[in-house]
This record gives structure tokens, C-alpha cells and sequence, in this order.
């Protein structure tokens, strides 16, 4: 088995020597590593161009977004299973080991890996807690895996028609679901580990969440989640509100459940991860589960019908991207 690491970058100077040093550590070594610049201004391309310690390939398309990027990664790579990860993230030494290893099943067509939060601040440990699972909440026949963990067959990639180059944001999870559809559960390797740093301020995390419900939109994913969302937001809270203000105040003990529904898990998985923190910082981090949620649920709520709307303009032309691809063989 050849084994080809493939990632695309944009101005990623600062965090690109972090998954470089991580790729170089790696107890299987990577045969190949193939990375894609999309037009970087910041020294991103120099950094790959004297990298010494990796068989690397960097490849310069300026203006890419991130799907093409990696689909011309991936077609330029010579092995035949493809581990994707992104920039930025902290590789676990076994991470490459780990994701290859299901792969000596030669029925195995992609392997979904996982990933931890890596915070550095208050902050972005209550940001972790908030809105990333943990190893209890996947159920490994569902769990879809983002572009930080996963690996395929390239056959696989090529025959689902690669990465969906009309979606900016989401197209991991577009890929994953094709993918799915057509060659079952992914394989799920636990150990197969990367650690990346949550945003670090709302305005960033806003805007990512936002991005992503854009994405969402476009793609016409999850519509029920987000029906819920408006539900829940624009009608429940509101109506809540109303009977206890000209009601009985009893209504208001509605908020109670309410509350722990929104921001329980969040809270819970806080718990376990505050080893470290000062009473001081865990109360701080405490009052930073519920705002972080609602500013996320808000973005997502902006973001979505952006999303819609792009699709309805472009109804006639995008592909449906739902329809299993043809058998060719593989």
C-alpha cells in the first residue's frame, strides 16, 4: 500500500510548520505528501517549497477554494489510499498509522479518524466542551468525518467524482455522505487522532458557524436540524416568554428544561475536561457553554437561508449531488 497525505492551504504560515513537524513524527511515514496553495501571500508556499525532512509536493493554483484544491491534491498523488488532513492541526504521532491500518482489509474503502480540541485559553476550552463530540456521542456506523481525519481509496474518490468543486464550505460532508451512500459505513479508527485549536474569540466563531450554515443551505443539508433551530428560537422561546410575562409566572419554569437541553451536554463535557482550570476559570468557562451555543445557533440561523437562496438561483444548473454514481467497476 502506497500511502499519499494530501491538504490544501491558504496563508497558512503560522500553523503550517506545526503539521509539517507532526507529519515528519509519524510512525508510519507517509510516502508521499502532496499540498495544495490556493494563491498564499504570506510565505506559505516558500515554507513547503524548503521543506527537507518530507517526501512533499507542493502544487501552487492560485484561487482554488477548498474542494478543488484538494481534488487537484489528490489527483496529483501517486498513492493509491489518500489520508486527508488540514493545516493547522496537531497530529498524534500514531495518526497515520492508525488511519491506514483498517486498509489491510481490502474491503475497507474510507476510514474516518477523529479529532480532539487543543485550547489554549479559557475560552477555547468552554468553545471544545460546547460544540465538539466526544468519543461517547459518535455512533460509528453514522459519524461522517471532516477533512482533518479521514482516508480513502483513491478508486473510491474518483469513482464518487471527488470532492464537490461547486460547494465553498460543507464539502467534506457532501463527499462523506456519496461516499457513504455508495460504499457503506466508513471504518472508524478512534485512534486516529488530531488536535486542532478552537476559534478564539465569538466574531471568528460567528463567522465559521455562519459559513457553515451558508454551506448547509447550498447543499441542502440537515433540514430538519435547522427547521428545529427556528422552532425552537423564533416560536418556542418567544411564546415562552409571552405567557410568563401576561400569563402565570409558572411558565417561566419552562426555561428550566429548556436550558439544560441547549447547554447540559456542553456543561457535562466541560466537567471532563477542566482538570487544569482555577475555580475561577472553570465558573468562567461555565458562563461561556451557554453564550457560545446561542451565538453559534444565531449564525446558524443568519446563514442558512443565505444558503437557500444561493441554491434556489442556481437550481437548474447545480448537480444533484444525492444520485449514486454509476458502477465502474471498482
Amino acid at each position: 500500500m502506497r500511502l499519499t497525505v494530501v491538504s490544501t492551504v491558504l496563508n497558512e504560515a503560522d500553523s503550517l510548520p506545526r503539521l509539517l513537524e507532526g507529519l515528519a513524527a509519524q510512525t508510519r511515514p507517509p510516502d508521499e505528501v502532496v499540498v495544495c496553495d490556493g494563491g498564499s501571500s504570506d510565505g506559505t508556499l516558500s515554507i513547503l517549497q524548503a521543506e527537507a525532512h518530507l517526501p512533499l509536493r507542493a502544487i501552487s493554483r492560485p484561487g482554488l477554494n477548498i474542494s478543488q484544491g484538494r481534488n487537484a491534491a489528490i489527483e496529483a498523488a501517486t498513492g493509491d489510499v489518500i489520508a486527508v488532513t488540514d493545516a493547522g492541526v496537531r497530529l498524534s504521532p500514531q495518526w497515520l498509522e492508525q488511519i491506514a491500518a483498517p486498509f489491510a482489509d481490502d474491503a475497507t474503502a474510507a476510514v474516518a479518524g477523529f479529532f480532539r480540541p487543543d485550547p489554549t485559553s479559557v475560552f477555547e476550552t468552554a468553545m471544545g466542551a460546547t460544540v465538539l463530540p466526544e468519543l461517547s456521542d459518535i455512533d460509528p456506523t453514522r459519524f461522517l468525518p471532516s477533512s482533518r481525519s479521514v482516508a480513502f481509496r483513491k478508486h473510491v474518490w474518483r469513482a464518487i467524482g471527488g470532492y464537490p468543486e461547486w460547494l465553498d464550505y460543507c464539502e467534506d460532508l457532501v463527499f462523506d455522505l456519496r461516499l457513504r451512500q455508495r460504499y457503506g459505513p466508513f471504518a472508524f479508527a478512534p485512534e486516529a487522532l488530531v488536535y486542532f485549536r478552537p476559534r478564539a474569540s465569538l466574531r471568528a466563531f460567528f463567522v465559521q458557524y455562519y459559513r457553515y450554515a451558508r454551506g448547509d443551505g447550498k447543499a441542502d443539508l440537515w433540514r430538519k436540524r435547522h427547521a428545529t433551530r427556528y422552532l425552537a428560537y423564533l416560536l418556542g422561546a418567544p411564546l415562552i416568554v409571552l405567557l410568563g410575562v401576561f400569563g402565570s409566572p409558572w411558565w417561566w419554569l419552562l426555561l428550566v428544561p429548556a436550558a439544560l437541553g441547549l447547554f447540559g451536554k456542553g456543561w457535562d463535557r466541560l466537567r471532563r475536561m477542566w482538570g487544569g482550570l482555577t475555580t475561577t476559570h472553570k465558573l468562567q468557562a461555565a458562563l461561556w457553554v451557554p453564550i457560545i451555543r446561542i451565538v453559534g445557533d444565531v449564525a446558524k440561523i443568519a446563514g442558512y437561508p443565505v444558503g437557500l437562496w444561493w441554491r434556489w438561483q442556481r437550481r437548474a444548473a447545480l448537480p444533484d449531488w444525492r444520485a449514486i454514481a454509476p458502477d465502474s467497476g471498482d
